[in-house]
């Protein structure tokens, strides 16, 4: 090996896998370089890499089945741990343990060669700097600490400011990005996979590949951030060369996230909807998983990233283990634990080759694969105002699922495009969309509402299925609130954006079909939907027990009568209705900073006070009551 190198994520939480890194791992393996990957708490990853050094130093291959507690002691220093390890104490392996405790509170750490940290979005921050600062700890003197990705492009100076580390900007599309005279250009290689087996971390969408066929956007909307990180629009990427790598080394995916942003502007369109096709996403397409354990042990024994795939060999005997009869399993934890196969840190591929024999049969009667959908997702949306009747029927040659289009706007333009794109798309045999509705910026709630009404409609209408992810817009570049999620619209408020989370938290994020759902979640109408934004929370949360009205509707439809009788919400509702039109901005006034405590606003009012007094009413009051 020539470099040593470790890639770091922040152990902050993320849907999508880091496809800078998995780029980044590809480049460095090509160059021979010994690459490792890490997400997860880093204090206890340097006490890992310290004992690594201890069992290596010690050349004892008992201790190695005491990893954990080994660990545990250099991180903590508790003698407890070293207790249960075997006629250790008093030993002078004890001396040797307490160097590497003591190296670890020194933050003398195994060094690398090159330390790389990506950066998601600024709303990580305190995560993001503190990750960086620690990873510092790991990088000899004289190595190359690399940062990069979004946070770093947006806002490269404050990434300075707090590290001292100035980071990578944009993209790495460019030979020579990180090594002079290198020719790769990084952000066209392929994902290196494996890296996701040597963390525990589990990302949601996982079984897919991940890429782009186009780069950046032609548009220049004020809220969106594409125009910093993807300058240059780049109207077609080739994708097969990469998804052929994938299935080679690290077996077939499921399905196709692409992360264009706005794929409908490339003059390039039809000849990407033909790739996507013949990488085996057509209408219809199906794929049978590969076999987890053939992929494994190929890549064991062809040497490449032992360190991933001894950790998911072991975990694949654990599945095992956990399919055979008692009895069965307890031979099998016999077997593996006479060849050291019981844990990641004792097992050796030599041991692993040969229990194959065993192994391999074993595994293909146990686990079957049968044929599954696969599906093509472009993630970021598609523009409306490019959606051709010609390019719906073009996409509507690929397996595309849900198809998201962006309704950032309701201006009457807006609107006319993004229904004439739905209604395209269901002429077309689209029928299951999704997309993102902004709010929060420049729009007024109202604006939210027609929003998610006119998807509510065209489900009916059109006998579609639209899922609406209502997203708030937080400005990433802003100093004063990039490092939190405080910005407010000039057109709402506290109390506003927290109903609308109220909602949201009990939909889980989305908005289906469905005329009654929507009108009990959002309100038959305007006036309902405010009277919902200025409603107290738990009342939102808890509105069929609080509520008579709506419970009354809700029995008349389902013919079913409940036995409560509270009618808080429309008691709290007709006083609030009834407060003079100074009173009532005066109390609108401390309801908009959704501050209820005692202590959080000044007002003597007795009518006002009165309608304050339903907003003390907490969902522990509500749940006790229940």
């Amino acid at each position: 090996m020539n470099r040593k190198v470790l890639l770091i994520e922040p152990n902050y939480k993320n849907k999508y896998p880091p496809m800078g890194l998995m780029k980044i791992a590809t480049y460095y393996r090509k160059c021979n370089d010994d690459v490792r990957f890490f997400k997860g708490d880093l204090k206890k990853f340097a006490a890992q890499l310290l004992c690594e050094e201890f069992c290596a130093e010690t050349r004892e291959p008992s201790f190695k089945k005491y990893f954990s507690k080994l660990t545990e002691y250099i991180k903590i220093g508790k003698y407890s741990y070293l207790d249960m390890i075997p006629d250790f104490r008093g030993s002078e392996y004890e001396e040797i343990i307490k160097t590497y405790r003591r190296k670890y509170k020194n933050k003398e750490f195994p060094q690398f060669d090159v330390v790389g940290v990506t950066t998601l979005f600024t709303f990580y921050w305190k995560q993001t700097v503190d990750t960086i600062n620690y990873a510092k700890n790991f990088c000899k003197a004289e190595g190359k600490m690399l940062v990069g990705g979004i946070a770093s492009t947006i806002v490269p100076d404050y990434i300075y400011e707090e590290t001292g580390i100035k980071p990578h900007k944009g993209l790495l599309d460019k030979e020579g990005d990180l090594d002079e005279g290198n020719t790769d250009i990084i952000d066209e290689l392929p994902l290196d996979y494996s890296i996701l087996e040597e963390i525990d971390y589990e990302y949601p969408a996982k079984n897919a590949y991940f890429g782009y066929m186009t780069r950046g956007c032609p548009r220049n909307c004020t809220f969106c951030a594409v125009k910093t990180l993807e300058p240059k629009y780049k109207n077609y990427i080739g994708i097969k060369h990469q998804i052929e790598y994938v299935d080679e080394n690290f077996g077939a995916q499921k399905d196709l996230l692409l992360m264009d942003n706005n794929v409908f502007a490339s003059n390039c369109f039809e000849q990407i909807i033909d790739e996507i096709k013949e990488c085996g996403f057509g209408k219809g397409a199906t794929y049978i998983p590969p076999n987890e354990y053939e992929v494994a042990i190929k890549n064991l024994k062809a040497g490449y990233n032992l360190r991933a795939y001894i950790k998911k060999i072991i975990k694949l005997y654990d599945k095992i283990a956990e399919k055979l009869p008692e009895e069965e399993s307890g031979q099998f934890y016999l077997r593996r634990e006479e060849r050291g196969l019981l844990y990641v840190e004792t097992a050796t591929c030599e041991e692993i080759c040969k229990f194959d024999e065993i192994i391999r049969p074993l595994y293909d009667k146990l686990f079957h694969k049968s044929k599954r959908t696969r599906y093509i997702d472009f993630n970021q949306g598609l523009d409306a105002r490019l959606a051709t009747k010609e390019k719906m029927k073009k996409l509507s040659e690929i397996n595309i699922r849900p198809l998201r289009i962006a309704f950032d706007h309701c201006d009457s333009k807006s609107v006319d495009f993004y229904i004439n794109a739905v209604k395209n798309a269901a002429e077309c045999g689209i029928t299951e969309l999704s997309n993102y509705l902004l709010y929060n910026f420049e729009d007024e709630p109202k604006e939210l509402y027609y929003r998610m009404r006119i998807n509510i409609d065209l489900c009916e209408e059109l006998g579609v299925t639209i899922y609406s992810f209502p997203m708030k817009y937080h400005p990433i570049n802003d100093p004063e609130y990039f490092k939190n999620r405080n910005y407010l619209g000039v057109h709402w408020n506290r109390k506003f954006i927290r109903a609308v989370q109220a909602v949201l938290n009990s939909t889980k994020g989305k908005i289906g079909k469905g005329v009654e759902f929507f009108e009990e979640a959002f309100g038959r109408d305007l006036n309902e939907f405010y009277k919902i934004l200025w409603m107290p929370e738990t009342f939102i949360i808890y509105r069929r027990k609080y509520d008579q009205e709506l419970r009354e509707r809700l029995a008349d439809r389902y013919k079913k009568h409940s036995s409560e009788d509270c009618d808080l919400a429309n008691e709290w509702w007709a006083k609030f209705c009834s407060l003079s039109a100074k009173k009532l901005e005066i109390a609108k006034s401390i309801i908009s900073l959704n501050k209820f405590k005692e202590g959080d606003y000044e007002c003597t009012d007795k009518e006002i006070l009165d309608v304050l007094s339903y907003y003390s009413i907490t969902r522990d009051i509500a749940k006790g009551s229940t």
